[in-house]
């Protein structure tokens, strides 16, 4: 019930960031207080409604979050089988806290019904946005003085297209796997996109990072800095805050032993020599 909040003060702890999302049932205000300390992150979805997204700026900026996090590659919903297969629900204790917030400072009512179907539809129907477009991008940045990272570039041709607007940082993810099958692996497109724009901008990446080489590889072809998910849900099942302090001591530690391993004194001396591509190794066979 308060994972968002365990999570925050584990990532401070360890001064590590911490991207919240606007799904999250903690609200902005919540886990700011949570980690004052800490380094925190606003994962801002692309809703139709822009009063809303000028409320969740308003408060991200108030509460002391140092960028946002556009997420744009759910302009609309994918079609997850694994959740519809699976009967997804949620329990009847968890809500949308900042979608509450923002419709009761907006309009002076709660979003929803208690009927957790009815919040699931009616969330679903604001974080997606079918006319997306890079108008967008721009109307943001005139709105707020915070960096803004977009969230979910696949390609080099659009990398360079939001440099072009002028955005902050690169966030290479493709929400894991679940909204276009058959997109590629993370990895695969972070050295292309890196040598693109890694000079203009930051560069940053998700997606199957689950070991310190995994982070050392990442880091390798041209990642600032990595971000992970599931495994600080496990530490939450786990032992909540405790087990995701862990989570992060133990990548931690991984790259460390990778990096000695591998002749690096210092993040500096990461380089490609460290990571072969599996076509080389077969095309000397």
């Amino acid at each position: 019930r308060s994972g968002e909040l365990a999570t925050a003060r584990a990532a401070a702890k360890m001064g590590i960031c911490m991207s919240l999302s606007s799904l999250a049932s903690s609200s902005i205000e919540e886990v700011s207080e949570a980690a004052a300390g800490g380094l925190r992150w606003y994962q801002l979805n692309i809703m139709s409604d822009q009063s809303v997204t000028r409320n969740m700026v308003s408060r991200a900026e108030a509460a002391g979050y140092r960028a946002l996090a556009v997420t744009v590659d759910q302009p609309v919903r994918g079609r997850w089988y694994q959740d519809m297969r699976q009967k997804l629900s949620l329990p009847s204790y968890v809500r949308p806290a900042n979608f509450d917030i923002a419709y009761a400072q907006l309009h002076g009512l709660k979003s929803s019904h208690n009927d957790i179907t009815s919040i699931i539809h009616l969330i679903l129907k604001i974080i997606t946005c079918p006319g997306l477009s890079w108008d967008y991008i721009d109307w943001l940045r005139s709105i707020t003085n915070l960096p803004v990272i977009l969230k979910g570039i696949l390609s080099v041709q659009d990398a360079k297209e939001a440099v072009k607007h002028g955005v902050s940082g690169i966030w290479i993810s493709n929400h894991g796997g679940r909204q276009l099958d058959t997109v590629p692996a993370t990895i695969e497109v972070l050295p292309d996109i890196a040598r693109a724009v890694g000079d203009k901008v930051e560069i940053y990446v998700d997606g199957g990072i689950r070991y310190g080489t995994d982070v050392l590889k990442a880091l390798a072809l041209g990642a600032k800095a990595v971000f992970i998910g599931r495994p600080v849900i496990w530490g939450l099942a786990y032992n909540g805050e405790n087990g995701v302090t862990q989570v992060l001591e133990l990548l931690l530690q991984e790259l460390q032993t990778a990096m000695a391993l591998s002749g690096c004194a210092s993040i500096d001396d990461i380089d490609s020599s460290l990571v072969s591509h599996q076509q080389k190794i077969w095309s000397r066979l």
